[in-house]
């Protein structure tokens, strides 16, 4: 589509379009939401994360590329394995998609909040986690995609490390806190000011 930067314009149509196939000619730019969606047109894409360095399509290989309206996207282990599978939405409505990671496992520390001095749930907490000589860095904001929201829970991805050499945690009220040799492949809730951190059993529920 090419049409004059002019809020004014009326371009003619210069021909025939094909309602079957959705076609649609629009005289006036600026005015080409008001009947038409075009982010219904354009195909969803997906990038693998290589390293920290990198990122690399993986949109036709991971079968993400879609054509659907799909603006809500949460990242989030559904099978409680320690993988992050991503929860789909169409803006539009339609079925709910939820694509699985199948990429091979790896180590991971899944980490719960609960604030004393800052709201319950540690709502707006910077964690950041010192994996040998990496440093891992997460917000802990689940509302985070349109009109979605995640689980209150912090996933760090730790590969092939068997512990989290330390945690830093800044709460929302300002205290900063620290924890030391975490072990891997666990969910641990840190409780604001406390030392000592609690282990989540699988399917065990969060106490308050």
């Amino acid at each position: 589509m090419s049409q004059p930067c002019d809020k004014n314009c009326n371009v003619a149509q210069p021909g025939n379009v094909d309602q079957e196939l959705n076609e649609f000619w629009s005289g006036n730019p600026w005015n080409i939401f008001e009947k038409h969606n075009l982010s219904s047109f354009e195909r969803n894409r997906a990038y693998l994360n290589v390293a920290g360095q990198d990122f690399l399509e993986v949109s036709y290989l991971t079968g993400a590329d879609i054509d659907s309206d799909s603006r809500a996207v949460l990242a989030v282990d559904t099978r409680n394995n320690g993988q992050l599978d991503l929860i789909l939405r169409q803006a539009g409505g339609g079925a709910l998609r939820i694509f699985e990671n199948r990429f091979p496992p790896g180590n991971f520390l899944k980490v719960s909040l609960r604030g004393i001095e800052s709201n319950r749930l540690g709502l707006g907490a910077r964690l950041v986690a010192y994996v040998g000589e990496r440093q891992l860095v997460r917000e802990l904001f689940p509302v985070n995609s349109n009109q979605s929201q995640a689980p209150n829970i912090v996933h760090f991805g730790l590969g092939d490390a068997e512990r989290v050499d330390r945690l830093h945690v800044r709460w929302p009220s300002g205290q900063e806190q620290d924890l030391s040799d975490l072990p891997h492949n666990q969910h641990v809730v840190i409780e604001e000011g406390k030392a000592v951190v609690e282990t989540v059993l699988p399917g065990e529920r969060i106490q308050p």
